[in-house]
Formats: C-alpha cells, structure tokens, sequence
C-alpha cells in the first residue's frame, strides 16, 4: 500500500475538475482495501472513494482526508442455469469491460447499457439505466464492507432499495460501505429493447431485422455517441440532473400552458425530459465562460478548458433557477457533489 501526498485530483475525474487530495492511495484487492480503511481510522482521516470519477464534480480546494482509488478488477461466472447466466465482478472493473464481457459471450439483458462511463461499483449506487433497462433489471446481489466495522456484507435486490437513479447506498447508507462486487443475472437468450432513442431507426438505416447482441450493443453506442460529448475532448461528468417526475395534475396544467412538452408516464404521474426543460430556458449550447450546457444534449455540463468547479455550480444554479421560474419545477443533481 503506497500512500501519497498532496496529489491533484482532476486528473481522476472525466470533469477535469478538483483541487489536492491530502492523502491517496491506489487499491488492487480486498486486502488493501483493509489495510487503507485502518490507516484512515488510526490516523483519524475522512475517506473519499474513487471509481472512474464520471459522475463526480469535486470542490476546487479539494478533499481533506484519504482519497482511495478503486482499482480492483476481475470478471467470473459463478453459476449457470438453462436459462440464466451468474456474472460476478469486481468494483474496480470498468462497466464498458462488463458489457464486452457480456457481448462477446452472447449473454444478454446489459446490452442497453453499453456506453455508460465509470466503474462497475458505481452502477448500484444510481441505479445506472439507459433506454428502458435500469440495473435493478438484471441484478442478483452484491458484496460491500461496511466501514466502520470492516466486515463483508451481502446485499440482495430487496436490500438494495432501487429506484429512478437511486438506491439504499445514495441515501441511508450513503458513505458507510464500500461496494466490493456486484453479480448480475443474465439470460441466455435475447430479449432485446428496440423502442427507445434512436436505436430502432439505426438498425432500420442499416437493414437489420433480426438483430444479434453485436449490433444492438453497436445501434446504442451509435445513439449514445451522437448526443453525447466525448470526455476526451469535452470533459464533462454525464448527465448533470435527473429527469424530474411531477404529479398528473401539475402535468395537466404545464401540458396546457405547453402543448409541445415531452414526457414519459409513469407509475406514479409524469416524467418530464431535464433537457427539454434546459433547452426551453435557452441554455442549450450557451456558453459561460469556459462551462457550457452542451449544444446536442444540455443535460450535460462541459469543461471548454480551464473550469473550476465553482464555475461548474455557477451555471448549474443559473439553469436550476431559470427551470423553477419558467415551469414551477426544481431539478435534482444526479451529479454526486464532494464539496
């Protein structure tokens, strides 16, 4: 275990963003993990986890305590049915790994959720989704260790408390377990989820009928990429906001006042797009300073060079505010803030 000092943390983020880290540490197994959360209880230090850093913006002074960076990987079978696939991996892994991993052995359910940044460990605290399929779909368990006691906890779908970009680790249990693996349950043969984005009409450009998970997994890369900015070019942290869900009456009266808004029912009442709700303040592709709210998709923040991260919640309290005055509606940050 080789601890650092004084180490710059934008370099770890896909935001560019970040002031010091006081003290850092890369981790490759179980037992440094151990070993780290020891040092950061005797020495008396607050811990910050790492992953991919693609759904994080931290403060420009940095974090005071012990930045630990997850690089534990792996990826294994554990069990096999007639019908089903048992997929356990690590926290460390990158999700885009997992769906590789997945496509190349034709083990079907993740496809959807090709191209979502960040590490397989981050998937259970949002309850990643994209195009009709969340996590909670194709969820089995997982394995975290609580941090104050340092003992390895199961967690089944139940426990887990998922929701739209939620789950018992956003809330309840936020910042008291580090997730070591996540299992999921796939299926042997395809039940693939056409309908959403610009997927089927990929497929029908390229006179695929009956697609295989190649070129489903290829038809959502496609969609994603075309309305998504590329890190390496436009740093940025995905999806800044969720998308807002408002009762069926006051979707009644904003349908009225707005006959073009979209939406998507739910359960509940109604799901209105963030982005649509951005681009109707006038903030899509609008630029401030070195920040933007990208011209493809606004629901995305971009770093156009040289972005602190006060600059960053500049602007998003700019286009929270514009929301609730023109619609009567407040965004929630899917973004998860280290102040």
């Amino acid at each position: 275990m080789n601890i650092q000092k004084k180490i710059k943390l934008d370099q770890y983020t896909t935001f560019k963003i970040g002031g010091e880290a006081n003290f850092f540490v890369a981790i490759s197994s179980l037992e440094e993990l151990m070993e780290s959360l020891a040092w950061a209880k005797k020495n008396k230090q607050a811990i910050l986890f790492l992953g991919g850093g693609s759904n994080v913006l931290i403060n420009d002074k940095g974090f005071r305590g012990l930045v630990i960076k997850n690089e534990i990987k792996g990826i294994k079978k554990v069990k096999e049915t007639d019908s089903s696939v048992y997929l356990r991996a690590l926290s460390g892994e990158w999700w885009s790994a997992l769906i590789n991993y997945t496509t190349a052995n034709n083990y079907y359910g993740a496809e959807n959720l090709s191209l979502i940044p960040g590490t397989v460990g981050a998937a259970p605290m949002q309850n990643i989704g994209a195009y009709g399929v969340e996590l909670k779909d194709i969820f089995a368990e997982l394995e975290a260790v609580e941090i104050k006691t340092r003992k390895l906890k199961k967690f089944k779908l139940a426990d887990c408390q998922f929701a739209y970009r939620q789950s018992i680790f956003k809330n309840k249990l936020k910042n008291k377990y580090f997730i070591y693996s996540v299992t999921l349950k796939l299926s042997k043969t395809p039940k693939f989820k056409l309908d959403y984005g610009d997927i089927k009409q990929i497929l029908e450009s390229k006179k695929i009928v009956k697609p295989n998970i190649r070129e489903v997994v290829n038809a959502i890369i496609e969609t994603r990429s075309n309305k998504l900015p590329n890190v390496a070019l436009l740093p940025n942290a995905g999806s800044f906001w969720q998308n807002p869900e408002i009762s069926g009456a006051q979707f009644k009266k904003l349908q009225k006042k707005f006959p073009d808004v979209k939406f998507f029912k739910t359960e509940e009442g109604f799901k209105i797009p963030a982005a649509w709700l951005i681009e109707h303040c006038g903030f899509k592709g609008k630029i401030f300073g070195s920040v933007s709210a990208y011209e493809k998709q606004p629901l995305v923040l971009v770093n156009l060079g040289g972005a602190r991260a006060k600059d960053v919640t500049a602007l998003a309290q700019k286009i929270e505010g514009a929301v609730w005055k023109n619609f009567g509606i407040k965004l929630v940050r899917e973004i998860n803030y280290i102040k």
